[in-house]
């Protein structure tokens, strides 16, 4: 029992998703440039990540397509930059790829406020279950590489996207989106690419040739695909709906790497209280069990995001392992962490059941869907979504207030909600005083209501 409670609080003082303390508050963008572009060749934007796939990527584009490449990469609070070493490390990658110029741009803020939590506003949740982690940063990604596209002055922009996934479909509808003339050159597309990359060792091969540094072996059979919102597993064994079952356990760190083992969370849980001004997060308090504040963070969306993913990554919360509907028309399986995303989800729908009308929450309920599905498929810069944007806004104005939560075991409890725009009336709901309702005038609304009901009794009676 000693050693058990011992191996708890030694996993408690290392929480898997990133302590607040550990997580750099100021700006990580890095902006390098090598060299002058040669003004002959044409000039690509790639998204850049640093692994085997796009360094072999922009090796290529620069030395066998005769592109001059601008590296960018988007800081989104994924673990591949999560300090200045490791952003050299991916710059100095670039360079001996063939890189005339390096980007790194911190985004973290960006995404959260006009990503993450626009999407948390309008409820949404792809196939009732998914809340949209990678989705809603593709466009967070595809809107800064225009940019750069702009800056640079370059025709073509360019993703480590694969041909079969949904991530082509997004990060192109997103280029185009906003500017119509850019070209994108995807070469897991191209046939000539692909009959000479037919394998990781192809790429390997290729990467040495070029004496760029990369991993000469891969970490897991799984890919991850990480943000400050989420990460995602895939492929490998996971390729197998059925896998793991029952008794085996995920591999490496599927469902580990932002979250504890439920068998390893606190028994005590975490007592929250979330401020929300307009839909959109705004303070978290910690209060320990006697309800004194133990902790608060303020309107930084970076540092109250990072809060709100440590206290229920320690409590388990986020986890799910789903099969989807992809865009280009397969199903595939995925598995996610999302614990701050959870948390927040969770809250705000509880606080609009308070603060928004019934049949507005039923339309807003419709077009969550939808607004769902645009971000799923890539729809972010679209005429649809500018319609439902509005929509959304409107029907957030009234929700403000403070949602009072547990946390606890995997499970988000809310415990109770307050709000200066309330609809919630104690007096007229309450079953201990009339309170300016009128129960006699129940009589003719129900039979009012009955009208068709009976109707239809009479109707089936003669069939």
């Amino acid at each position: 029992m000693l050693r058990h409670a011992a191996r708890l609080s030694s996993r408690f003082a290392r929480p898997r998703a990133r302590p607040l303390s550990t997580i750099d508050m100021g700006d990580t963008s890095v902006s390098a440039r090598f060299r002058e572009p040669d003004p002959s060749k044409p000039r690509i934007v790639l998204a850049y990540s640093g692994g085997l796939d796009t360094s072999t990527q922009l090796a290529y584009l620069a030395h066998e397509k005769g592109y001059e490449v601008c590296a960018y990469i988007a800081d989104l609070g994924q673990d591949d930059v999560k300090d200045k070493a490791a952003i050299e490390e991916i710059r100095d990658k670039a360079q001996a790829s063939g890189a005339y110029s390096f980007e790194c741009v911190d985004l973290r803020r960006e995404f959260i406020r006009d990503y993450v939590y626009e999407c948390i506003r309008a409820n949404c949740l792809y196939e009732g279950r998914y809340l949209l982690g990678t989705s809603m940063a593709r466009p967070c990604i595809a809107k800064k590489q225009v940019e750069l596209a702009w800056r640079e002055k370059a025709e073509y922009v360019s993703h480590g996207s694969t041909g079969k996934g949904n991530d082509q479909v997004r990060f192109e509808l997103c280029y185009l989106g906003m500017d119509p003339n850019l070209k994108c050159v995807t070469l897991w597309r191209e046939p000539e690419y692909l009959a000479k990359f037919e394998g990781r060792q192809d790429l390997l091969d290729y990467a040495s040739s070029h004496n760029i540094p990369v991993s000469q072996t891969k970490k897991h059979s799984y890919s991850e695909d990480e943000n400050i919102m989420h990460i995602s597993y895939e492929s490998g064994e996971l390729e197998d709906p059925a896998y793991p079952g029952v008794v085996t356990e995920y591999p490496g760190l599927v469902l580990k790497k932002k979250t504890q083992d439920l068998m390893d969370t606190p028994d005590e849980p975490c007592r929250l209280e979330i401020d929300f001004d307009n839909g959109a997060p705004v303070a978290v308090r910690e209060h320990d069990a006697s309800g004194a504040v133990t902790n608060s963070t303020g309107e930084d969306p970076l540092a109250l995001f990072a809060k709100l993913n440590e206290l229920a990554g320690i409590h388990g919360v986020g986890r799910i392992d789903i099969v989807e509907n992809r865009y280009v028309g397969m199903k595939s399986r995925g598995c996610y962490e999302t614990p701050g995303g959870t948390v927040l989800q969770a809250a705000h729908l509880d606080l609009e059941t308070l603060t928004i009308d019934r049949e507005v929450m039923r339309l807003r309920d419709t077009m969550s869907i939808k607004f769902s599905e645009l971000v799923y498929n890539g729809y972010w810069f679209s005429p649809e979504m500018d319609f439902l944007r509005v929509a959304m806004d409107h029907a957030q104005k009234p929700v403000s207030g403070t949602v009072a939560l547990h946390l606890h075991k995997g499970h988000v409890i809310p415990r109770g909600r307050s709000s200066p725009h309330s609809l919630y009336n104690k007096k007229l709901v309450s079953m201990d005083e009339e309170g300016g309702f009128v129960p006699q005038n129940s009589t003719g609304f129900i039979q009012t209501l009955a009208t068709r009901l009976k109707a239809a009794k009479k109707r089936d009676a003669e069939l």
